[in-house]
């Protein structure tokens, strides 16, 4: 396996981010978080608001800068906005592409220079509602069809150069689904995934030596419902 060595991962402060700062620091590696909330963690922080592709761009270079250079990227950082598209604001479904979708791509674009260098890896979240889609939620639904599409490019464009891993997780118990309305909260019985099993899987593909990729992870809960 390869050593970690400097991890930037995006919504590290809380979530399936905050588990893989975790599960990165337990390897040996070193994490550094992007987030727009500052994390209970002492990691090395930069806040982002992944909308705002400049401030994000200027946020991993100044994170990479800090740590010397970078071994990897994991793009955690996601949001949605549930409901029938003529009820949900443009406002808040746009924000929810330009975080999936956009961010990600900003992200990686802003890290490329230092993990050609490394000849790092880049893993990238979808979901499993980026290959099934279900009723109420367009948005997260274009954002994930889109984060696959957008993985499964780059991983052509950087054979060779920088290795690229899709992972499509299914639902986890961690605060994602806070702030929505009961109808689109899992029930008390959802068969969901621990964050920190997941980030586990994120850290294997983390620790493939150049050459050898993990093209794609689909990790979910044996029972989970949005798969397959």
């Amino acid at each position: 396996m390869r050593p970690l060595g400097n991890i930037l991962i995006t919504g590290g402060a809380s979530g399936l981010g905050a588990a893989t700062v975790d599960a990165v620091r337990k390897a040996g590696g070193t994490p550094y978080i992007l987030d727009r909330v500052r994390p209970e963690d002492p990691a090395e922080y930069v806040e982002a608001d992944l909308t705002d592709t400049a401030a994000t761009e200027a946020a991993v270079r100044e994170l990479a800068e800090r740590a010397g250079g970078l071994d990897g990227v994991f793009t955690a950082a996601g949001t949605d906005a549930c409901g029938p598209l003529g009820e949900v604001s443009t406002e808040d479904w746009e924000r929810v592409v330009k975080v999936n979708l956009f961010g990600t791509a900003a992200v990686i674009r802003a890290a490329l220079p230092f993990l050609e260098r490394s000849h790092g890896t880049v893993v990238t979240v979808a979901s499993t509602l980026g290959i099934k889609a279900v009723s109420d939620a367009t948005a997260y639904c274009a954002s994930k069809f889109g984060v696959v599409g957008f993985t499964r490019a780059l991983a052509a464009e950087l054979a060779g150069r920088v290795g690229v891993t899709l992972l499509i997780p299914g639902g986890m118990w961690t605060h994602f689904f806070d702030d929505r309305t009961d109808q689109y909260k899992p029930p008390p019985d959802a068969k969901l995934n621990q964050p920190e099993h997941v980030a586990n899987t994120v850290v294997f593909a983390l620790q493939q030596p150049p050459g050898a990729e993990v093209r794609e992870l689909v990790v979910c809960a044996s029972e989970e419902g949005s798969w397959p």
